[in-house]
């Protein structure tokens, strides 16, 4: 007779994280052992401090409110599907919340006995339950917790980011083979190869490969008259042949070739002759690989000689992206490698309408990327942030040489928008008059905005304060951010203004944890993305890294390491600054492909639980981080 209420319990269970990583068996056996709980509003579950349960907790119906001892405040509430008491099962320690029923609730009381095996030998599920900790923790990846995933010592080099790199491009083969065996004859193995459009054919015995027979051995061996066409495949083939295991990367490939002397190799089950062939890979194949290789994505924007070059090169650049991003490789490394080729296509289109210009530039000047990729976080094809600061020169001559800067940044502006990359909305860009200045005036617009800080400067000073060296001289940057870190330091009121600044975006989430959505307009009932969680991030790792003086550090989640480093005591919240800003990033990247968009706004109803979780999960820092902010500069007062 069939266990009713494990049925049931297993069909609800089977529609989450973890559990929906699990195989329908294993699912199966876990609901025989799982308890149901009824607790009546306010009840409590456990309290802080109180000794582990032997069970971790899943909300079936109702609420979990998650509040610490000594404060009233909500600190989390769990929903329908929510996990949570998972420190028993992972940490090994006393509940640090409180767990009470916000309204009438059920709960599925999950063994830690049963469900730690499925956890040990699933990666999924373990990946998912750390993470899940981490909203308790703060940081997933502190390292308190690292490598102690339910008390077992992790391997190190899973986290290794050479080691993935290596892995990074897995070789792709052919497997549809063409064969003959080794009587046939060379014409039919010609035609055979034509008909097919081929460059290799190989000669079986049964399944083992018993030679291969190339396109070079048909010019060199029977067009010459050495062979003679009616002869057989045994006569001209090459034997033995070459096998390497299927689990190949480019870069292994790249090698057995080039140590071999040969343009195919021969793939079988183990790696030998004695093995049944699964595939044929050709050098072509390999350089078609690396087409999606950085280094060669590098060296191909380096030769491009005009933009619609480089435009395709994108689309390398794209697949590379994607390719990481499938593989899961670290956020924090895919964004130097995708910002550095950015920053190369850049370079090389200011390179190309330099060489077009009539003229050669009148003086040294630097081109500035701000915005996203002033912060080497511009991963997917979003608009433009760039400007131009010259060196100075004499009064009568500035204009001219102004004019001179206007039109080259609007030639660079339109070969970036021909490449991919849109023009700003606002006209932050070179080619606008406000955006290309002289050093003296550079310097005499930040001072304006630091000294009298509406909330136009502000805004300016943010999309500004982000810019990075693309081409050009660095001095002249460098100069720049002296005279600003200057004027902030004789200027303190600056920062609150600027703190002020980071605290007008809206917050993501509102009452009972629920997304809070555009309410009209192009995208109603959509969540914005930047505005709601990526910018109140952004924001505050910018005042609070200015107020410290510390220059050339622009990306989010490295302002927010430094931060840990210059503040031990709130080192906790700035690595998880650092974490939620980078798995921002990555779903807004996820995103930005999957929909061939910018990720900005998110479509609720489109995303599944366990990316509602991984997106939810980030708010809470969000509101911690805008907290220190208000009072660490006294927002407050200022709005009085």
């Amino acid at each position: 007779m069939k266990n009713t209420i494990s049925e049931r319990v297993a069909d609800f269970l089977k529609n989450y994280p973890p559990f929906n990583a699990l195989d329908s068996k294993q699912l199966e056996q876990l609901s025989l052992q799982v308890t149901i709980i009824h607790k009546e509003s306010n009840s409590v579950v456990f309290t802080e401090k109180e000794e582990p349960h032997a069970y971790f907790y899943v909300v079936n119906k109702g609420a979990i409110a998650l509040t610490k001892k000594d404060s009233s405040q909500i600190l989390d509430i769990c929903d329908e599907g929510d996990v949570f008491g998972l420190r028993p099962l992972l940490a090994q320690e006393s509940y640090k919340l409180e767990a009470k029923a916000y309204e009438e609730t059920i709960l599925y009381a999950v063994p830690i006995k049963d469900f730690k095996p499925l956890a040990l030998e699933n990666k999924r599920v373990g990946n998912f339950l750390i993470e899940s900790f981490a909203s308790n923790t703060r940081n997933p990846y502190s390292i308190k917790h690292r490598g102690k995933l339910y008390g077992v010592t992790a391997n190190t080099n899973d986290n290794n980011p050479s080691t993935k790199i290596l892995d990074l491009q897995p070789v792709r083969y052919s497997t549809d083979l063409v064969t003959c065996t080794a009587g046939t004859k060379i014409k039919t193995v010609a035609t055979t190869m034509a008909k097919h459009n081929v460059s290799s054919i190989l000669v079986m015995n049964g399944d083992l490969p018993l030679g291969i027979i190339t396109d070079k051995d048909l010019r060199q061996k029977v067009a010459t008259g050495l062979f003679p066409i009616t002869g057989s495949a045994k006569s001209i083939m090459s034997s033995p042949v070459i096998t390497y295991p299927k689990e190949l990367t480019v870069a292994q490939a790249q090698m057995a070739m080039m140590k071999s002397n040969i343009s195919h190799l021969v793939l079988t089950e183990d790696g030998t002759t004695d093995a049944k062939a699964v595939g044929i890979l050709s050098k072509h194949d390999v350089m078609l690989a690396l087409g999606n290789n950085p280094a060669v994505l590098l060296r191909a924007i380096k030769r491009a000689t005009d933009s619609k070059r480089l435009r395709s090169i994108r689309h390398g650049i794209m697949t590379l992206l994607q390719g990481y991003l499938e593989q899961n490789i670290p956020i924090g490394l895919v964004s130097k490698i995708i910002s550095e080729l950015n920053d190369a296509s850049t370079k090389r289109i200011i390179e190309i309408t330099l060489d077009s210009m009539e003229k050669k530039p009148p003086v040294d000047f630097t081109w500035l990327t701000m915005g996203s990729q002033g912060r080497g976080e511009q991963l997917l094809n979003t608009d433009q942030d760039n400007a131009i600061l010259f060196e100075d020169v004499p009064e009568e001559n500035l204009e001219e040489t102004r004019a001179y800067f206007l039109q080259l940044g609007s030639q660079i502006s339109k070969e970036l928008n021909t490449v991919g990359f849109e023009y700003c909305p606002a006209e932050m860009m070179a080619s606008n008059p406000s955006w290309c200045h002289s050093l003296s005036e550079w310097k005499h617009v930040t001072s304006h905005w630091i000294n009298n800080p509406g909330p136009e400067e502000i805004l300016l000073s943010s999309i500004f304060f982000d810019y990075n060296v693309t081409y050009g001289s660095k001095a002249l940057a460098d100069e720049l951010s002296h005279s600003i870190f200057d004027h902030a330091n004789h200027y303190p009121q600056f920062l609150t203004h600027l703190a002020s600044g980071a605290m007008q975006n809206p917050s993501p989430s509102g009452f009972f944890r629920d997304f809070l959505v555009e309410q009209d307009g192009e995208h109603k009932d959509f969540f914005d993305l930047k505005l709601r969680a990526l910018m109140p991030i952004i924001d505050a790792a910018r005042v609070l890294i200015l107020s410290h003086s510390i220059k050339s550090i622009n990306n989010t989640a490295e302002r927010y390491e430094k931060l840990a480093e210059l503040e031990p005591n709130n080192r906790e919240l700035f690595l998880a600054c650092s974490y939620a800003s980078k798995a921002l990033l990555k779903f807004r990247t996820r995103q930005g492909l999957l929909h061939n968009d910018s990720g900005r706004f998110i479509a609720l109803d489109q995303l599944n639980k366990e990316e509602k979780i991984k997106l939810k999960r980030t708010f809470k820092t969000i509101k911690e981080i805008q907290s220190l902010i208000e009072v660490r500069f006294q927002v407050k007062n200022l709005l009085r």
